[in-house]
């Protein structure tokens, strides 16, 4: 009794091993697209389900408590590379993630503690925080002192005196020739809270 059916003659299986290779092929070409040339900017929302789907893993009550650019961050507030920090109250850690082109580049623990409040999950995009703070004094500077963009952060009371529990996108410019300013804007609708340089 043979136990050789059609589906294993040499032809067959050649077929099969040709496919297999393609799709492991295909694979290690969009792994190498994602950490290759294959950088598209984005603004910082795009990046989070997956940062907060690995976060989630790591602790299943982990939070957002901090985001900021990791690349260079374009005048429509998009970056090829963001940073995510979570904080676990259960394990009383921080964990960071760093996303480029749907990919995580970076997933580590940090060495010192950072507890921070989780921010509020109702916040405006990069987009919208930039456009909010170039209107407000970000442009102006910009053209008078020749300063560029340099970081975007969201966090919740680092920069809110007046009200410690609101979320904020604090908007750096730098210059070469004067301080930076500093723009902070309320993450839940985009208005101008205060500027100041330092």
């Amino acid at each position: 009794m043979s136990l050789r059916t059609e589906d294993s003659r040499p032809g067959r299986a050649l077929s099969a091993i040709r496919w297999m290779a393609t799709g492991v092929l295909l694979s290690w070409l969009a792994v190498a697209s994602a950490h290759g040339g294959n950088r598209i900017p984005y603004q910082a929302r795009a990046g989070l389900d997956l940062a907060s789907a690995a976060a989630r893993i790591w602790s299943a009550d982990a939070a957002l408590v901090y985001l900021e650019n990791d690349e260079s961050v374009g005048d429509d507030g998009s970056a090829q590379r963001w940073g995510y920090l979570f904080y676990s109250p259960a394990l009383q850690k921080s964990r960071a993630y760093s996303i480029r082109a749907g990919a995580i580049l970076v997933a580590e623990d940090l060495d010192m503690k950072f507890e921070a409040p989780a921010v509020n999950t109702g916040w405006i995009d990069s987009g919208a925080a930039l456009a909010a703070a170039d209107q407000a004094a970000g442009k102006k500077f910009r053209q008078d002192h020749h300063a560029t963009l340099s970081t975007m952060l969201l966090s919740r009371g680092a920069f809110s005196a007046d009200d410690p529990d609101e979320t904020t996108w604090t908007v750096i410019y730098s210059s070469p020739d004067a301080p930076s300013l500093f723009v902070l804007v309320e993450a839940a609708g985009g208005k101008v809270r205060r500027t100041w340089r330092g």
